[in-house]
């Protein structure tokens, strides 16, 4: 069995590590370079950085905060938020970054995908999925529609459509985010991650909702995702990732343990 995977989420606003609820009322909570070193020297298995600005502000990424992110963790590093074409996916490749995560630009433009796995390989391209709960209807068979720039823009886009094409491109990931969940602390969006999931053979990270570890082991079994993102029960100090390790760990969902 393959060990299930830890994700700390720094989602960054001018620099600073922010958290909101539902993509909305976002406070600064402190530094990503810190938190991206306390996170590593717990046992994160991933660290996923997002400009979560960058695509609506229509500006570049922040490849400063990038470099040195990349400069203090020594594990796989996804960056997400204003990369809109190759040569935006070179600069935070060069920069350190594993991994790019393409959002509004992949569905604003689906090429990018499968030019990014063409050039720098499947494993490279993270889909990012920021999804709601809608009216089922002919538009929306799944129940989901894919929203865009920050939460602002409804696309009428199936999710499970979606991350099926998304996969087709060549995706080698997703990261599958209900802004239903965000934020809430009450548990991931188990039947949105388990219907991806289960439709998909790429890796599927759930994200949006974890309060607890009981919610991690939930998703990763339930949910069948292959990662957990983490945000506000790390970045508050709630629970730290060994402790969270330690837990699944009880419960026979295997992680890679520091000790």
């Amino acid at each position: 069995m393959l060990s299930k995977r830890i994700i700390p989420c720094l989602d960054v606003r001018d620099g600073q590590l922010t958290k909101g609820i539902k993509f909305k009322g976002n406070v600064d909570i402190g530094d990503p370079v810190e938190a991206a070193r306390e996170y590593y020297e717990q046992g994160a298995d991933e660290i996923v950085f997002y400009d979560i600005t960058a695509s609506s502000d229509k500006r570049d990424i922040m490849i400063d905060v990038v470099r040195r992110v990349a400069e203090t963790i020594f594990i796989p590093f996804s960056v997400g938020g204003g990369i809109r074409n190759l040569e935006d996916m070179r600069r935070v490749i060069l920069a350190g970054a594993e991994k790019v995560s393409v959002n509004s630009a992949a569905v604003d433009d689906p090429k990018i995908i499968s030019q990014g796995a063409k050039t720098f390989g499947s494993q490279c391209i993270v889909l990012g999925m920021d999804v709601k709960k809608v009216e089922v209807s002919g538009k929306t068979p799944s129940g989901y529609e894919i929203v865009i720039h920050g939460g602002r823009i409804f696309t009428g886009i199936d999710a499970l459509w979606w991350a099926k094409e998304a996969e087709k491109l060549g995706a080698g990931e997703i990261c599958l985010n209900s802004i239903d969940a965000d934020g809430m602390q009450t548990g991931y969006e188990l039947n949105l991650t388990k219907l991806v999931s289960e439709n998909v053979r790429i890796p599927v990270i759930a994200s949006g909702g974890a309060g607890k570890p009981e919610h991690l082991a939930q998703v990763l079994t339930e949910g069948k995702a292959d990662a957990a993102l983490i945000a506000s029960m790390v970045h508050y100090r709630t629970y730290t990732i060994t402790e969270i390790k330690h837990y699944l760990n009880e419960k026979q969902i295997k992680t890679r343990m520091l000790w």
